[in-house]
């Protein structure tokens, strides 16, 4: 199964990158993710289910050690039905 992850953290800051931000742009970088696309106002990756989930398990607790005090995020199956049948 692919999964598709849109995230951001919070709060904001306009002139410069939080620490959070950082370290949630590390996570996803450095995971076995595809098409990781990290910007300003929102971040997006798609991954097998596996490494999706590892992910998101060290973007929130390493996100939040770092001082996001919000963090959004969506989690989605990519490329097949609601039951999960997906590409793999």
């Amino acid at each position: 199964m692919r999964l598709r992850l849109e995230f951001t953290t919070e709060p904001f800051d306009l002139d410069e990158a939080p620490a959070h931000a950082v370290v949630a742009r590390e996570v996803v970088e450095s995971a076995e993710l595809d098409a990781v696309d990290v910007g300003p106002f929102g971040n997006t990756a798609e991954g097998g289910a596996d490494q999706v989930l590892t992910a998101v398990d060290a973007l929130l607790r390493r996100s939040l050690e770092a001082g996001a005090t919000r963090i959004s995020l969506q989690v989605n199956v990519v490329g097949g039905d609601a039951e999960g049948e997906g590409e793999r």
